[in-house]
């Protein structure tokens, strides 16, 4: 039992590492796209990635206090 539980997270991680290796050669991108130097920065020309495929969410501002409620020194 004790080689069992040895070798079990073993035989768990190559598995994952397989599955990431087979989602990789499967995932249908025939073009990795490239990172080209601008004046701003990096920038990600080609791949498999459309402008709309990532979404930012502008930050949620946080709520303003109350001006007439109780306070902490109530």
């Amino acid at each position: 039992m004790t080689r069992v539980r040895d070798i079990a997270p073993l035989v768990a991680a190559a598995a994952l590492a397989v599955g990431a290796v087979v989602a990789v050669r499967t995932a249908g991108c025939d073009d990795p796209g490239r990172y080209e130097l601008r004046s701003w920065g990096y920038e990600l020309v080609g791949g498999c990635i459309a402008p709309g495929d990532i979404v930012v969410h502008a930050p949620v501002p946080a709520p303003k206090p109350a001006e007439n409620g109780p306070t902490a020194r109530d």
